[in-house]
């Protein structure tokens, strides 16, 4: 893919040929597949020396795509899943898990992570914070965090918001302050570290490696967390944009109910899509304007391209630049001495 595909695509848009905007992210499934095969085999067997690979199950998307390409590249035998929910997760998300794991025929591993998180205090420290907002807040309650999704009406601050929902269906909504935030992500970020850290429990005790399920999308707006869901071995999906994951997931046979569900990152007790915790856009638009930008594509041609105007676009740029900025070091090594004299 290049930028002279997406300058036809608005050529043959403006013909009235019936070419979709999504034809620029479309992939040969087939072709794909056996890429990424090859990848995992290569890394597991030639340069892990491993006996096998344990992921993850979310009951989302990306991963399971991902246990479907560890099942075709390795066999269901040296595939290991593990379910790891806490007590403000989804119940859905165990349940299409496990679906989806029995539709492979791999084994499967349960671990309830909640008694590690209260050990640590992750629901008392981010309570009470929230208890400084909402002094009535208590178990009862369900929560989510969001972001403004005007995104394409005008220039913003990122600023956050919290939503409640006591167990009459009562919601109240406040701004987060910069330092309110700072504590509540920690907390929340906590879930996805004892994840890994179960991950590779599991995988080290049985000669195996951890497996990534970031997809580009993800990877390059930094969505996701330093060593959490970002601390792994392999990452087989991570050139495959969201959009992308949903045409290989479907090749591939994932279960229809992770098809159709809402992506989102599970670690709040009130449901929030991706879209409304950190993207602000649907990914079919994110993802166009991640590949123009990445492939240097004029602002007329993706302006036109994603039926916005120029002025739209340059908010969703500058978002975006904005996101990048702040999570360079998710995708870097940590900065040593000798590194820093060879930039010199």
């Amino acid at each position: 893919m290049n930028s002279s595909l997406m300058s036809k695509s608005v050529e043959q848009q403006a013909k009235g040929d019936g070419y979709s905007p999504q034809e620029v992210l479309r992939i040969d499934p087939e072709s794909e597949c056996a890429r990424i095969c090859a990848f995992i085999r290569e890394q597991v067997v030639a340069r892990f020396k491993r006996q096998g690979v344990v992921i993850g199950l979310s009951g989302g998307i990306d991963s399971a795509l991902v246990s479907e390409l560890l099942v075709r590249a390795l066999g269901r035998e040296r595939v290991l899943g593990l379910i790891l929910p806490e007590r403000e997760s989804n119940p859905v998300s165990e349940i299409y898990a496990k679906k989806q794991a029995a539709k492979l025929g791999i084994r499967v591993e349960m671990v309830d992570i909640s008694g590690q998180l209260e050990a640590f205090g992750v629901y008392e420290r981010r309570n009470e914070v929230i208890k400084s907002i909402f002094p009535d807040f208590d178990d009862s309650y369900v929560f989510n965090i969001s972001l403004p999704q005007n995104i394409l009406e005008k220039d913003r601050l990122n600023y956050r918001f919290i939503t409640v929902v006591d167990k009459h269906q009562n919601r109240k909504t406040a701004r987060l302050s910069y330092q309110q935030w700072l504590v509540i992500s920690a907390c929340q970020n906590i879930k996805q570290r004892v994840r890994m850290i179960n991950l590779y429990f599991w995988a080290e005790r049985s000669n195996y490696l951890v497996c990534g399920t970031t997809n580009k999308s993800e990877a390059e707006a930094g969505f996701f967390v330093k060593f959490g869901d970002g601390g792994v071995d392999i990452e087989p999906i991570a050139h495959l944009y969201k959009t992308q994951v949903f045409q290989l997931a479907r090749y591939l046979g994932v279960i229809d109910e992770i098809i159709n569900r809402t992506p989102s990152p599970d670690t709040y007790s009130l449901p929030v899509s991706d879209q409304e915790f950190y993207f602000c856009l649907p990914y079919s638009m994110l993802d166009l304007a991640l590949y123009a930008r990445e492939h240097g594509v004029s602002i007329e041609q993706a302006a036109e391209l994603l039926s916005i105007s120029k002025e739209q676009l340059s908010r969703i740029y500058k978002d975006l630049e904005a996101k990048v900025r702040a999570t360079w070091h998710l995708r870097s090594l940590p900065p040593s001495v000798e590194q820093e004299k060879a930039c010199l």
